[in-house]
């Protein structure tokens, strides 16, 4: 018996075999190059997220003095907390295996992201990245506060302003938690495909990841945000954000 993939093939027109060709297509990476004004680089997104990240970091200022000083006097480690996410992924050929150019494929271009910290040094010593849970006993007091009211993200303003990110777009992941969640959730990697965020879609529709089902359904909120990606729509996520804020939504 014929494949069902071949018979699809056989029996479909020009345009639904080009819809099934750009859908295989989003599901391994293999991708046409990102359009500067789609991706958050220029244009009026650009230029909004960049403006509000200046303003916000100007009015926090103040904030960023209190907290840097809790964190100082109520646990042992540095202020801020640095780690590898994956950035925009701007190829114009995609995800290509085996790719000459690469030592590895992480899915996009490696940043160093800034937060405050909130876990003790060792929170993760002889675990590696797991999902904070309700509770969480490697969160600090200090830290649990500002997961609460979001604060533990303010540094990634810098972010915003060295061309990593937006204050709106898909949250980063980690190179290695990105590996595995390719593999696992259909079109994962078309969220590259634009600035991470600060805060986006998903984050003011859905609490934090707790589990893949959660990431899963976080996919389908970044790619709807990705259809509809606009300098207004962003706007109205940056509002939609001080509720969430304000009201410890999602909070972990």
């Amino acid at each position: 018996m014929e494949p069902p993939s071949s018979i699809a093939a056989s029996t479909s027109t020009p345009a639904s075999a080009g819809r099934a060709a750009e859908a295989d297509r989003g599901r391994t990476g293999a991708v046409y190059a990102v359009h500067p004004g789609r991706a958050g680089l220029a244009g009026p997104r650009r230029i909004l997220n960049v403006l509000m990240a200046l303003l916000l970091l100007v009015l926090t200022a103040p904030i960023w003095l209190v907290i840097a000083l809790a964190i100082k006097l109520s646990s042992r480690g540095p202020v801020l907390y640095r780690q590898t996410r994956v950035g925009l992924d701007q190829r114009r050929s995609g995800i290509r295996p085996n790719d000459p150019r690469r030592r590895s494929d992480v899915g996009g271009k490696p940043f160093t992201i800034y937060k405050f910290r909130t876990m003790r040094l060792d929170a993760e010593d002889g675990t590696g990245a797991v999902w904070a849970c309700h509770d969480d006993p490697r969160i600090t007091m200090v830290g649990r506060i500002l997961r609460q009211y979001r604060l533990d993200e303010l540094p990634q303003l810098l972010n915003v302003l060295r061309g990593e990110m937006n204050l709106v777009g898909p949250r980063p992941e980690r190179p290695s938690i990105v590996t595995e969640l390719r593999k696992e959730i259909p079109y994962y990697q078309q969220r590259h495909r634009t600035l991470p965020g600060i805060t986006g879609h998903a984050q003011v529709n859905l609490q934090y990841d707790a589990s893949l089902e959660d990431v899963r359904k976080k996919v389908d909120h970044d790619l709807e945000y990705l259809r509809k990606a606009s300098a207004w729509e962003d706007f109205k996520i940056m509002v939609k954000t001080i509720p969430v804020m304000l009201f410890r939504r999602g909070s972990r």
